[in-house]
């Protein structure tokens, strides 16, 4: 299967995809990922900035995937969890460490790490991953 993406997209998310920039918002220190170019919650009267997110948090839940979508086959059986980062936001991604050492509550870090490719011999894809701190 071929997974192929749009550039302007790809250029578009390379910051938030490759080095975890989210946003803030200064009037209710509120943190976004992805980020948000306006807070919800303060609306026009908020100020938000770019802020880059320490790639640490805990998992929240996870599910072990055993039967992928075309594409990952090679991949079965991995991690999906749901990661509460540090700084607030909770962000779904693929736990890459061994499935057995895996529980709510462990800490991780993103890692950078392969995602996909284009096709036999097309684009790889790379982007963040977590890993289980030890």
């Amino acid at each position: 299967m071929s997974h192929r993406s749009s550039i302007p997209l790809y250029w578009r998310l390379q910051s938030s995809k490759y080095r975890m920039v989210g946003s803030v918002c200064r009037k209710c220190s509120t943190h976004y990922f992805p980020p948000k170019p306006l807070c919800p919650t303060c609306r026009r009267k908020g100020k938000v900035e770019a802020m880059k997110f320490s790639g640490k948090g805990k998992v929240v839940t996870y599910t072990i995937i055993r039967a992928a979508p075309e594409g990952y086959e090679k991949q079965v059986p991995y991690a999906i969890g749901v990661i509460e980062m540090d700084e607030g936001p909770m962000i779904a991604g693929q736990v890459v460490d061994d499935i057995k050492e895996l529980k709510s509550g462990a800490r991780v870090s993103t890692v950078f790490r392969k995602i996909y490719e284009d096709g036999e011999g097309g684009v790889i894809h790379y982007g963040l991953k977590w890993v289980i701190d030890k």
